[in-house]
């Protein structure tokens, strides 16, 4: 690993969403998993319709359109202009409105007051440990009583570690192959992630850095920003969540 690898900027993510990663992401997910996570969303959130919802890291947004289409009234937040460029054509060739916004996660809008915020795709744990735990407090703020908010981890620490591998099978979408490569920061409880995209003669290296933190020390921040009650599933369908899942669902209620 070389040394920018094994020392990332701990605001790695503010230039790592280009296109080329955009694009793979964009055509890796398929729609019947955006459909799922939004009945998720919907159906154990318990949202009402015409709701406000913020969605933060919005992405290309995956899940803010999907849930414009339904009727809800849509705040996305992300740090990629070109991520966000490509959610509003999106939502402009499908006559949606969404209300995009070019901001860090640490920055959160005061207004609109949303019923439920969403931090989907793997998006918790990019930021420092202080700011990780301020992100839970500035979505209790920005969220109305009685709303909720909803946090998809992929790299919670009973999901990731028992399958941690140095590294993963290539992987390729949309025409973008991907090599990643991983190690654990024990020290600093980190997961370290070299990628390398290609797409014909381009080809982009960047290294993504995410908190792992066990699901009751992620249950045990989203309390101390003030959330009274905590839920925790393993998938869409509402599998309870234990060692072993593959990722965390996690709902807490305001």
């Amino acid at each position: 690993m070389s040394s920018d690898s094994a020392h990332p900027s701990a605001s790695w993510y503010a230039d790592f969403f280009t296109e080329l990663p955009n694009a793979f992401w964009r055509a890796a997910v398929p729609p019947e998993t955006t459909k799922a996570e939004v009945d998720f969303v919907i159906r154990v959130g318990g949202l009402h319709p015409g709701a406000r919802v913020l969605d933060v890291p919005c992405g290309s947004g995956r899940h803010s359109l999907a849930l414009a289409r339904r009727g809800y009234h849509v705040t996305g937040l992300d740090i990629s202009a070109e991520a966000l460029a490509f959610a509003g054509r999106a939502a402009a060739a499908e006559r949606l409105t969404l209300d995009l916004r070019e901001a860090d996660m640490r920055h959160l809008p005061a207004r609109p007051a949303a019923d439920a915020a969403v931090c989907m795709g793997n998006s918790f744990g990019y930021l420092c440990h202080d700011a990780n735990r301020a992100l839970f407090a500035g979505l209790y703020a920005v969220i109305a009583p009685g709303g909720f908010l909803v946090v998809d981890y992929c790299a919670v620490a009973e999901a990731l570690l028992p399958h941690l591998e140095e590294n993963g099978l290539p992987m390729s979408a949309g025409g973008i192959t991907v090599e990643a490569s991983n190690s654990y920061d024990a020290l600093n409880g980190r997961l370290l992630t070299s990628f390398t995209f290609r797409r014909g003669e381009e080809e982009q290296h960047g290294t993504s850095v995410q908190h792992v933190y066990t699901a009751a020390e992620t249950a045990r921040m989203a309390r101390e920003a003030g959330f009274a009650h905590v839920e925790m599933y393993a998938d869409p369908n509402g599998t309870p969540f234990g060692l072993g899942s593959s990722r965390l669902l996690l709902i807490a209620r305001r």
